[in-house]
């Protein structure tokens, strides 16, 4: 298992899904603030996102702190498991001005099932200029 460097985020996992992502974020907010400033708390009940959280603390003593502290403390009748986070969070990316926002990539397919460009009979696209159509408007 590779070591990750302590940073100012960390990442729970083994939390309950018993209680409401409102409730949950109040909850953790009230456990880990007592070991600093926090930042930012995520958590979400999506499929990918469920029983884990992120919480970002302002700097890695208070975020060292809090994982010495509470890995293995048993919240809402389950030990929580506490890592370092492998990647800088958004919060700390905004702060130090490193923060890009994320592109995802989009289908080729629009709702109905057609291109969303214009191909030719080799299937590589072709780019509709503005004169194309301006031309297809006088014959219609």
């Amino acid at each position: 298992m590779t070591s990750i460097d302590p940073n100012q985020t960390l990442y729970i996992t083994n939390i309950s899904g018993r209680i409401t992502v409102e409730e949950l974020k109040s909850s953790l907010y009230g456990l880990f603030s007592t070991y600093g400033p926090i930042l930012d708390i995520t958590a979400k009940k999506t499929q990918t996102m469920r029983e884990q959280a992120f919480i970002v603390y302002n700097n890695v003593a208070s975020a060292t702190t809090a994982k010495r502290s509470l890995n293995g403390f048993t919240f809402f009748d389950r030990p929580i498991k506490i890592e370092y986070a492998k990647t800088k969070s958004d919060a700390i990316a905004k702060l130090d001005g490193t923060f890009r926002l994320r592109t995802y990539e989009t289908s080729e397919t629009t709702v109905l099932g057609k291109r969303s460009s214009e191909e030719d009979d080799n299937g590589s696209k072709m780019a509709r200029t503005e004169e194309s159509d301006s031309d297809s408007d006088d014959h219609a």
